[in-house]
């Protein structure tokens, strides 16, 4: 899938920023106040204590979160609190490509259940065929007897999982990945219906 990263433009690109342990929804205050377009997935994590049990939103991707443009404010970026810095390679800032960022949004407006999910590099791509996620692309994976549509940002080495019904889904044509001269599918034939 090519790149959809508007180099022209890096005001509509998006980029991550690395920030410390659980400061993400602080930085992300901080710099929406700025004027920064930000972007902070959550999900709901259900933590139980001794005497209680209680609902939290929690970032999809800790210790990041997704800034639109606004490099040329490079300086107020790195100097709000919580972060440590813009995430790089040979000191530039990485845009994120659109699909990656589009897919994320679409997956938590959807309602469905979104959690952390392991980065996978290997498997089979399928696309969603009707429905709230109508052409969500992901990797399809099965867990504790649920059919899951991985979502990866790619150079974060990160990952999402939304629920999805497996009948719901199609394989994409070519989309085995090879890696080290091997040939590997998820397991995708234990989610029968995509045949």
């Amino acid at each position: 899938m090519p790149l959809l990263i508007d180099t022209s433009n890096p005001a509509s690109n998006w980029y991550a920023l690395y920030t410390r342990h659980q400061h993400e929804k602080v930085v992300a205050q901080i710099l929406a106040r700025r004027g920064f377009e930000i972007l902070l997935p959550l999900y709901e994590s259900v933590r139980r204590w001794k005497d209680r049990t209680k609902v939290l939103s929690v970032p999809l991707f800790s210790c990041y979160l997704f800034l639109r443009g606004g490099l040329e404010r490079r300086w107020d970026i790195l100097n709000t609190p919580g972060i440590y810095d813009l995430v790089s390679s040979g000191g530039q800032p990485i845009a994120i490509p659109t699909h990656e960022i589009d897919a994320i949004q679409q997956a938590v407006n959807s309602g469905f259940r979104l959690e952390p999910h392991p980065f996978l590099r290997i498997g089979e791509r399928v696309r969603i065929k009707r429905g709230p996620l109508a052409g969500l692309q992901g990797l399809l994976v099965r867990q504790r007897n649920i059919c899951r549509l991985v979502l990866s940002v790619e150079m974060l080495g990160r990952a999402a999982a939304v629920e999805v019904d497996s009948f719901l889904v199609e394989r994409l044509t070519n989309s085995r990945v090879v890696q080290h001269g091997v040939s590997s599918h998820i397991a995708t034939q234990r989610c029968n219906p995509i045949q």
